[in-house]
C-alpha cells in the first residue's frame, strides 16, 4: 500500500511540475504589454453615435442614413418620417 501511495504522489508531482514549466514557457513567449500612449488616443476606434428621428435608437454615424436634416436607422424609417412627439 505504501508503494502505491508513493508512486501516486510522484506521478501527480510530475504533472504539477510539467504544468508549471508550461505556464512559464507560455509567459516567456508572450510579448510584453505596451504602455498606453499619451497622444490622446484611447487605442480603440470610437465613433460618434446618432439617434434615429423615428424610433430613437442610437447607432454609429457610419451606419446611419442622413436625409435632409434628420438621421435615420433605415430607409423604411426615413419613409415613415419623424415621429410626432405627444
Amino acid at each position: 500500500m505504501g508503494k502505491a501511495l508513493f508512486w501516486t504522489a510522484i506521478f501527480f508531482g510530475g504533472i504539477m511540475i510539467a504544468r508549471l514549466l508550461a505556464i512559464r514557457a507560455a509567459k516567456k513567449q508572450q510579448p510584453p504589454p505596451q504602455a498606453p500612449s499619451n497622444t490622446g488616443e484611447s487605442g480603440t476606434d470610437s465613433e460618434a453615435m446618432v439617434r434615429c428621428a423615428h424610433c430613437g435608437v442610437h447607432l454609429p454615424r457610419s451606419e446611419a442614413s442622413l436625409i435632409g436634416q434628420n438621421v435615420w436607422c433605415s430607409a423604411a424609417h426615413a419613409k415613415l418620417g419623424a415621429r410626432q412627439q405627444d
